[in-house]
């Protein structure tokens, strides 16, 4: 089985975006696709739910009226008899002393007072009699009050009842779909390389892949012939084989983005890596690092072949400098080429290039 270094790159880029907005919840590319796949029936589920929680929390509201009416009733007439009972009370008082004879001023005085103080009293009690049996079970009257008021509320505003029950759940899945929505391509270029790695991984353990390669140079490499600087470059796939090293860039596009002019032609941007490569592979220091199987005619060259794999469908037309290829095509492609390297060579390349992956 084929050695594989690294994560591949659209992977690593989804995730890190993902985990930055603290979505964590997905183990594949797979988890996220059903995820787009499934958005609009999850949401309707939630919808649903809270449709029946709503319906439930009504219906409960009711039974809870009812039996805030029955205990109010009941503690009213509790209250009632209990505040009677202390007006009944008083007025014996004040019988009572009304009764009493006295025979000096003093007496009479302190009578008359008592009995003021009483009537005051008894004034008070009876007319604040309906006030204090409705004081006493004011909690009781305020849950009855929110409870009447939030049905009311359900019956006549059930859709916006609904949406505001519904707020926090559907606001957490549609920021999920939107910041998904943000890395879409790399999520389906994700796709694609992970095809790509399933097929490579078929081949023997004499051959080792590089996913994500990427290196940057200070100062930037000229091209002479072609006039231009390379600062950096990634490759999807890298893979060095006893045959060579193939430079494997994926492309999870439909026909239509075949056909799209504004995206970056990849046929540029792996001869730009295959030319910083030749650039690394043929320095002195390389050399002296890779140690190369001599022959007598002259150096050994390292074959460098630039591949293009399309997942989906492939363009009809043939281009210079890279060969196009499908995914069934790949494994099939690269066994056509006879061994030049030999498995310590192979191993003292990759080895290399992985110390320089950044």
């Amino acid at each position: 089985m084929c050695k594989v270094y690294n994560s591949i790159g659209c992977l690593t880029t989804a995730k890190s975006h993902l985990s930055r907005h603290n979505i964590n919840d997905f183990n594949s590319i797979n988890d996220i696709l059903n995820f787009l796949h499934k958005f609009q029936k999850l949401r309707q589920e939630i919808i649903s739910r809270h449709e029946q929680l709503i319906e439930n929390e009504k219906n409960i509201l009711e039974t809870e009226i009812l039996n805030l009416y029955t205990r109010i009733k009941k503690d009213k007439a509790r209250f009632k008899d209990i505040f009677l009972s202390e007006i009944e009370e008083v007025r014996q008082q004040l019988n009572n002393i009304s009764s009493l004879k006295h025979f000096n001023f003093i007496q009479r005085f302190c009578t008359y007072i008592k009995q003021w103080i009483l009537r005051k009293k008894l004034q008070t009690l009876e007319i604040n009699l309906d006030y204090n049996i409705n004081n006493s079970v004011r909690d009781l009257l305020d849950q009855l009050q929110h409870k009447i008021e939030r049905k009311n509320y359900i019956t006549s505003h059930f859709r916006d009842a609904v949406s505001e029950s519904c707020f926090s759940e559907i606001n957490v899945i549609d920021n999920k779909k939107r910041i998904i929505e943000e890395v879409k391509n790399s999520i389906y270029g994700a796709l694609g390389e992970h095809k790509v790695v399933k097929e490579l991984e078929n081949l023997s353990d004499d051959n080792i892949l590089i996913n994500d390669f990427s290196i940057s140079f200070n100062p930037a490499l000229y091209n002479r012939q072609e006039d231009y600087y390379v600062k950096s470059v990634q490759i999807d796939h890298l893979l060095i084989t006893p045959s060579g090293i193939f430079l494997i860039e994926t492309k999870n596009w439909s026909e239509k983005s075949l056909a799209n002019l504004d995206l970056r032609s990849p046929v540029e941007q792996i001869r730009r890596t295959n030319f910083a490569l030749f650039k690394i592979l043929s320095g002195d220091f390389s050399k002296n690092r890779l140690q190369l199987n001599h022959h007598h005619w002259g150096a050994k060259k390292i074959p460098v072949k630039n591949l293009i794999v399309l997942t989906n469908t492939k363009p009809n037309e043939e281009f210079q400098y890279v060969k196009v290829l499908t995914v069934n095509e790949l494994i099939g492609y690269i066994k056509y080429f006879k061994p030049v390297l030999t498995n310590g060579e192979t191993q003292r390349i990759a080895s290399y290039l992985l110390g320089l992956n950044g």
